[in-house]
């Protein structure tokens, strides 16, 4: 168990650390200029290659879920006992506020970098929104992305499904999910990642970060239950990856 927590912490850090980091170089510093959508699918790209990678590397070891909301699917879909569960989770939180530190360290020997201003790809509504989006739209936004990225990884890795295909099926999915929900929320869709980052750069971003931490989790039991009908118990097994 030791190992499989040591690899949910390393897996949610590196996440944080390389993921979020293209989320601040290319929104926080500008790095690819002004143009929001070029922004929108580096970042989009980041999130998903990273997992991608992780899922093989760290899958055989804990199931490389590196997010909350992938194992309270696992809970729920009875593929992960509660008391692993809130390991995981422990260890996810603790790996997603290292990751963003790290990141923070990094950025902060830059000249360049400003804590409010420059920000730490941090997840938001209204005006923190790209489309000013409403608490509740957020809300709304993040349960059903978050909905469709568990469903998918809990699909993906049943003992029918093919394991040598799983980590690029939900790179991908994590992929499409940022194309869609940065404009809206920054898109969390993992409570860990949105966590760290919202406690270094802190104002309105730790303000609203209770949404991007509850939402995520209510997406991750829909996904569950939705899964649970469509599919046999038979099909279960430890989910490989989540963001």
């Amino acid at each position: 168990m030791a190992r499989k927590l040591a690899a949910e912490l390393l897996g949610t850090a590196l996440l944080v650390y390389f993921a979020v980091g293209v989320a601040t170089l290319s929104f926080g510093f500008g790095t690819i200029g002004g143009s929001f959508a070029a922004g929108v699918v580096a970042t989009a790209l980041a999130f998903g290659l990273t997992l991608l990678a992780l899922a093989y590397v760290l899958g055989p070891i804990s199931g490389c879920h590196v997010n909350p909301a992938v194992t309270m699917g696992a809970l729920l879909a009875r593929r992960l006992q509660i008391a692993d569960a809130v390991g995981y989770w422990v260890a996810q939180f603790v790996g997603g506020i290292l990751g963003a530190l790290l990141l923070w360290a990094t950025f902060s020997s830059s000249p360049l970098y400003n804590r409010t201003k420059t920000g730490l790809g941090t997840d938001g509504w209204g005006v923190a929104s790209r489309i000013h989006i409403g608490a509740g739209g957020a809300f709304l936004a993040e349960v059903v992305l978050t909905a469709l990225f568990v469903f998918v990884i809990l699909g993906v890795t049943g003992k029918t499904a093919n394991a040598a295909t799983a980590g690029v099926v939900i790179g991908l999915t994590l992929t499409v999910v940022h194309l869609i929900g940065i404009p809206i929320t920054g898109t969390s869709v993992n409570p860990a990642r949105s966590l760290g980052p919202a406690l270094i750069v802190g104002g309105l971003a730790l303000h609203q970060v209770w949404l991007f931490i509850v939402a995520p989790l209510v997406g991750g039991a829909v996904a569950a239950v939705v899964h649970l009908l469509l599919f046999s118990a038979s099909d279960d097994a430890v989910p490989q990856s989540g963001s």
